[in-house]
């Protein structure tokens, strides 16, 4: 039993990200003493139904008054803009005091310049984005790059081992740090659902943050552009509304309250999530340069008829496949009218990511970081 810190950077957006982190948690727990370092408002066990993670007796550590400071985070947001950097770099701080107590450090908070040996999972790199052609860096990501950033020397070290997202995101890390992560796709289940394609409703269902960058405004236009088509589409909105993006969640709220044909439903239970997924035909997405696309991929578990942009990590999802990437809203409404009038099922697998494969993987590199400690 080896002793494992794995660290991310915060709980508090409720994305994809987080279930990673519970995962991977839950994954290392049966065989480890996990200890999970956080800068977060929100508890681990208050995501772990969300998510249908099964955590058990795992320490969360984070630095002193931090729920206070992610509180204040959060509220500021909307002036602040993009944060995660930040919160990496006092969870790398505050970790750095206690590494050598651990074996191993998993990072799912993407990059960190670690002490001691590491698995780090990139999301989507949070440091040096200023060496990217067309990066948007943020006027302070230099200095949080200089506080907790790694070098492209340190993630080549034989002690560190990266994982990516998707081939997109592994492409992006090479551009950086020139050395590129293996991929190993986020877990997601197929969705158990018992009605047949032809019994359920010409609905679509858009889940995900109610934040900007899910464009969920655009998604309430597609709507309103095929059902100019002739199709009596409508629209089932699902999201959770972290204070960060209360501005932007009231917007898509008065958008919704102001058509019979699209409903909100804010921090719904698994089970309704899941009961929506199985009883509509189609999923979309709006996010342009998604790493992986998480709510893609749970379409596809739910044997949805799935669309997303034409670019990031949804292109692994979709399997790159024509009528279902798009590169404009006007596209995506003309892919929806195409796929209404044609009525075909979905050609993609439920299981393709499924937990059980990225748990075995995660497990596999893990016990090959601890056995390289011990030759």
């Amino acid at each position: 039993m080896a002793r494992i810190a794995v660290l991310h950077n915060t709980l508090d957006f409720h994305g994809g990200a987080d279930a990673v982190c519970l995962t991977v948690c839950e994954a290392l727990q049966r065989d480890h003493d996990i200890t999970l370092f956080t800068v977060s408002e929100t508890a681990p066990a208050t995501l772990a139904d969300r998510f249908d993670v099964a955590l058990s007796d795992i320490r969360v550590r984070m630095p002193p008054g931090a729920a206070a400071v992610a509180g204040a985070l959060s509220g500021a947001a909307p002036w602040i803009g993009p944060q995660l950097a930040l919160r990496s770099v006092l969870l790398e701080r505050f970790f750095r005091s206690s590494a050598t107590a651990f074996d191993l450090a998993v990072s799912t908070a993407n990059e960190l310049s670690l002490s001691i040996p590491s698995v780090q999972y990139i999301h989507y790199p949070q440091f040096h984005l200023h060496r990217l052609a067309d990066g948007d860096s943020g006027r302070l990501n230099r200095l949080w790059s200089r506080r907790a950033g790694p070098s492209s020397s340190e993630l080549a070290r034989e002690e560190t081992m990266l994982l990516a997202n998707s081939s997109w995101t592994a492409d992006v890390v090479a551009d950086i740090y020139n050395t590129r992560p293996a991929v190993l796709h986020p877990p997601v289940d197929p969705i158990p659902c018992e009605l047949a394609w032809e019994q359920r409703e010409d609905g679509l269902v858009a889940v995900g943050r109610l934040a900007p960058d899910k464009q969920l405004l655009d998604v309430i236009a597609v709507v309103d552009a095929v059902r100019d088509h002739g199709y009596d589409l409508h629209l089932h909105v699902v999201g959770a509304a972290p204070r960060a993006y209360r501005r932007y969640a009231e917007r898509v709220a008065a958008a919704a309250n102001e058509r019979p044909y699209v409903s909100l439903e804010r921090d719904v239970p698994r089970n309704r999530l899941e009961q929506l997924l199985c009883t509509h035909k189609y999923g979309l997405n709006m996010k342009q340069g998604e790493h992986f696309g998480m709510v893609v991929a749970e379409y596809v578990a739910a044997g949805m008829v799935a669309f997303a942009p034409a670019s990031g990590g949804q292109q692994d999802v979709l399997g790159n496949r024509q009528g279902r990437l798009f590169d404009s809203v006007d596209e995506a409404v003309s892919l929806i009218t195409n796929a209404m009038a044609a009525n075909d099922p979905p050609e993609l697998q439920p299981d393709r990511f499924a937990r059980e494969q990225f748990q075995t993987s995660l497990r596999r590199y893990v016990d090959d970081s601890l056995t390289a400690l011990n030759r």
